[in-house]
């Protein structure tokens, strides 16, 4: 792992920046996407750890396209947003991160997002699948667990690119695909998409209170000569 140090500038607009928080498992590997603004796919992206708050320092752990030790950061210019994996989570991996992209140097601010992490043996927040398949013009299910101290929390789904999100306990139909969210109350709810659609693929959240999981949806081809659940619906 990188012992390379830099100092996080806190300026006006870093400090507007999206907080967002997780709960992971011990032992568990995650992925995690870090959006960004269309003008910087040419610069620099990395992932770092708060490693002194008191001083504003940042331990890069990696550099976009390289692996170092525990963590790979990879660089997806066509979607503006680059991803941080993390594999064998520990409980000293629980603080602050930073996503960060490179501007011009200490003069010029780089632009971050933070992020705090929690790992331990019973996360707050996890799914039970963090990448999940589906078939154009078909369904896929999500299941979301959540601590019962997150019982009487909001609970949402929402997509990764636009922020937009979904509550429960209602339907939302937007370009032929139908999202519910619904809670069972025994610590665990469900995110239902039917009629997919290519454009639905992509990064999302489960959300419960404060906390999020990110959950990675990939839509495919449907088989020749199968009658989709868009042309049931929709198409009648």
């Amino acid at each position: 792992m990188s012992c390379f140090f830099i100092f996080i500038l806190f300026t006006s607009s870093v400090a507007s920046q999206a907080w967002r928080q997780f709960s992971f498992k011990t032992g568990a590997s995650v992925t995690i996407p870090c959006r960004y603004d269309r003008t910087y796919i040419q610069h620099k992206k990395y992932w770092c750890f708060d490693a002194s708050a008191a001083y504003n320092y940042c331990k890069i752990q990696a550099y976009a396209n390289e692996t170092q030790g525990k963590v790979t950061v990879t660089d997806n210019p066509a979607e503006s947003l680059f991803t941080v994996t993390m594999n064998n989570l520990q409980t000293e991996n629980t603080g602050t991160y930073y996503c960060v992209v490179e501007i011009d140097g200490i003069f010029y601010p780089d632009v971050t997002e933070i992020l705090y992490i929690t790992v331990k043996s019973d996360p707050d927040l996890s799914v039970m699948e963090s990448s999940v398949s589906g078939e154009e013009g078909g369904s896929v299910t999500v299941q979301c667990l959540y601590s019962t101290a997150y019982q009487n929390t909001q609970k949402q789904w929402c997509r990764f690119i636009d922020s937009r999100c979904n509550n429960m306990g209602r339907t939302a139909t937007s370009q032929k695909s139908a999202v519910q969210v619904s809670d069972d109350g025994r610590r665990s709810f469900s995110v239902q998409m039917r009629g997919l659609k290519k454009s639905d693929a992509g990064w999302y959240w489960c959300s419960a209170g404060d906390l999020q999981v990110p959950v990675h949806i990939s839509v495919g081809d449907p088989p020749p000569g199968i009658i989709t659940y868009t042309d049931l619906y929709f198409n009648k």
